[in-house]
């Protein structure tokens, strides 16, 4: 299994790109405490899990709680450091009564929960994040790649990735 966690952290319009250990992520609480130690101001963390999904947490210097989203809600049932870390902040998805028939389009598409607006003063409003989700081909490293390239932090995130 593949996980990897990033996160990047904006103090007097500097960006500064930190790799996080994903076992150390034990729930949200313990992921927003290491984002805090990470600086004073804004801090985004990207967390992604075997290509499967993208998690976005944010947190700003005026604000006591994360903002989260995820790229697919299906994970909260599927994968245990999702539910892990976003259990509690996100709505569960409902089970499905009949999954044996489910539509086979239906499965091939994500579904995005949580706040879709996180990222709107970094350059990636809401409809253009669904969009780079939902795009083909596009692995979750790509997009968490794209947002920070938006965010004025691609080059130091490459560098973490690398």
């Amino acid at each position: 299994m593949s996980t990897k966690a990033v996160a990047i952290a904006r103090d007097d319009d500097r960006w500064r790109a930190y790799d996080l250990e994903p076992t150390e992520l034990e729930d949200l609480d313990t992921l927003t405490d290491t984002m805090r130690d990470l600086g004073d101001g804004l801090v985004v963390a990207f967390v992604e899990e075997d290509d499967e999904y993208l998690a976005i947490i944010r947190i700003d210097e005026d604000s006591s709680d994360p903002r989260v989203f995820l790229s697919d809600r299906r994970v909260l049932t599927t994968s245990s450091l999702a539910e892990a870390l976003f259990a509690d902040a996100l709505p569960m998805p409902a089970p499905r009564e009949d999954e044996d028939d489910e539509d086979e389009a239906v499965l091939q598409h994500a579904h995005p929960i949580g706040d879709l607006d996180l990222l709107d003063d970094l350059g990636t409003p809401a409809d253009a994040l669904v969009a780079l989700i939902a795009e083909e081909g596009m692995l979750p490293a790509d997009v968490a790649a794209a947002i920070s390239e938006r965010a004025g932090a691609g080059e130091i995130f490459d560098e973490v990735r690398d």
